[in-house]
């Protein structure tokens, strides 16, 4: 195990568990990236409608809240490697029947939704695995190195994408998605340890789940690190999936398109790396409030007609201030009882999801009613109102804890 001190990048890569999961859950990324781009674009083609484009961006996430509440208990219950390795296969079977199946827009929309509901708990399983090996100043540098490859992997999958849909067609774009997953869950199956599953408890998975989630929810401090994760990311991605009835409004493309949305994840990666690098562990959670502000700011920007560089710009910077989670997550593993923190991460990964899904449907539905600019200004206000509420709520240097210990006592 990784002792917290003095860790750095090549501590944290040279856990075999986590290099595994780190480098199959990047390539998952980018095929999800890439099936998210070319069904977004099909139905775009097919309907004309920023509504339906930004419901096929958001329909992945919104479901999976159905999993988070009464399948997360899984988790903490399953033997890791079958579940994760169940969740890539699920994900190559959605993207190879959107290939080959003529399937309607609403069939289409069904399926990724019942697939979405069993994501928070393979993602949970898998981020429990990698709290119990990094610890301290190791874990937030695995979040990080997770955090650049995220945003590389969405860079690649959207990058490809653009370019299989432009020269080929969406349907290959899928297909390549669906190769992507399985060769994430060969390589799994093939390299991840078999461990062991946890204690069994008494209980359905079902009753769990209900109990550890209204138990996290009522400890304050855990709630308001959830909602800070949750909320900037929905209003971000939420502008992120009007990007590309934007770009047609503004006459500047669908290539333009592609490339304004692969400016948020270069961002993501090069905010994360100098944040990780440059700032010690307590300016990183001094400056949370700050980042969200900057995440959403300049996209008051795109309510005017700028070229497509401003709007690359902004995008860009809204990427590399997503970095702001780096100063939330030590404090949110230390506010966790070990026994429920599969159960937790479930919960984190359903919400953040979740809210990615409303939001992108509720801009969707202002986008109609007015355009596309505004729409996401009004998203960027969104996330600068979450830094001043989070500013607000860590006025006090020493804040009083909430039942967080209080977890661990319901939940044995």
């Amino acid at each position: 195990m990784i002792e917290p001190k003095q860790v750095t990048y090549r501590d944290v890569l040279s856990e075999p568990v986590f290099r595994t999961l780190l480098l199959t859950r990047t390539l998952s990324i980018a095929a999800g990236s890439l099936r998210i781009l070319a069904l977004s674009v099909l139905v775009f083609d097919r309907t004309g409608s920023p509504v339906l484009t930004a419901l096929t961006f958001a329909i992945g996430f919104v479901p999976q809240v159905v999993g988070g509440t009464l399948l997360a208990a899984l988790a903490d219950r399953v033997r890791p490697r079958p579940l994760i390795v169940t969740g890539f296969l699920l994900d190559a079977a959605a993207a190879a029947t959107l290939a080959l199946l003529p399937l309607p827009v609403g069939a289409s929309l069904a399926l990724l939704a019942g697939v979405a509901v069993f994501g928070p708990v393979f993602n949970g399983a898998s981020n429990r695995l990698i709290a119990e090996l990094l610890t301290g100043d190791a874990y937030v540098l695995g979040r990080a190195l997770s955090s650049m490859a995220s945003g590389g992997a969405q860079l690649l999958g959207l990058a490809f994408g653009g370019a299989v849909v432009a020269a080929l067609s969406p349907g290959w774009a899928l297909l390549a998605a669906a190769a992507g997953g399985l060769v994430c869950a060969s390589w799994v199956q093939l390299r991840l340890p078999d461990f062991a599953a946890p204690p069994a408890e008494t209980g359905s998975a079902v009753g769990r789940s209900w109990q550890v989630t209204a138990s996290l929810w009522r400890d304050r401090p855990v709630r308001r690190l959830l909602l800070v994760q949750w909320l900037p990311p929905a209003f971000i991605v939420g502008a992120e999936a009007l990007v590309v009835p934007y770009s047609g409004e503004r006459g500047h493309g669908s290539a333009a398109a592609g490339v304004i949305l692969a400016c948020a994840p270069l961002g993501m990666v090069v905010g994360n790396l100098v944040y990780s690098r440059l700032l010690p562990p307590v300016m990183r959670e001094r400056l949370v409030a700050v980042m969200i502000a900057g995440l959403g700011g300049p996209l008051a920007l795109l309510a005017a007609p700028v070229p497509a560089a401003v709007a690359m710009i902004v995008m860009f910077g809204a990427g590399a201030a997503f970095c702001y989670s780096l100063g939330v997550q030590r404090r949110f593993l230390e506010a966790l009882a070990p026994q429920v923190r599969g159960q937790a991460f479930a919960l984190q990964f359903t919400g953040l999801m979740t809210l990615q899904g409303v939001g992108p449907v509720l801009l969707g539905l202002m986008a109609e009613r007015a355009s596309t600019g505004p729409a996401m200004a009004v998203a960027g206000a969104g996330a600068v109102a979450v830094g001043c509420w989070w500013w607000w709520c860590n006025r006090d240097p020493h804040p009083a804890r909430g039942a967080a210990e209080g977890v661990v006592v319901a939940t044995h």
